[in-house]
């Protein structure tokens, strides 16, 4: 017997045109997708040719490690500035 694992992302997955800011969509939903744009665009500074892009990569990364512990400790307060940081990233 095996069973499907539970995706944690799936509500990405789930709407096709993206996740909706309204009052219905949760802090932490809207974290997770910014983290996940960001680690996209941490890649794409990293691909930049002579290390061009190291030091945002760098910054980017920071700001990704900081809203995965916000996360962990279910910090509403630093939720919400990570959010606010990271929507403003590109």
């Amino acid at each position: 017997m095996t069973s499907t694992p539970l995706d944690p992302l799936g509500f990405l997955h789930s709407n096709p045109s993206g996740i909706k800011s309204d009052a219905q969509t949760d802090l932490v939903q809207l974290l997770l997708y910014e983290i996940i744009r960001v680690k996209d665009l941490i890649v794409y500074y990293e691909s930049i040719p002579n290390g061009g892009g190291q030091l945002g990569a760098s910054i980017l990364n920071e700001l990704v490690t900081e809203a995965y512990s916000s996360l962990v400790n279910y910090d509403t307060v630093l939720m919400k500035k990570y959010y606010d940081l990271l929507l403003n990233c590109d």
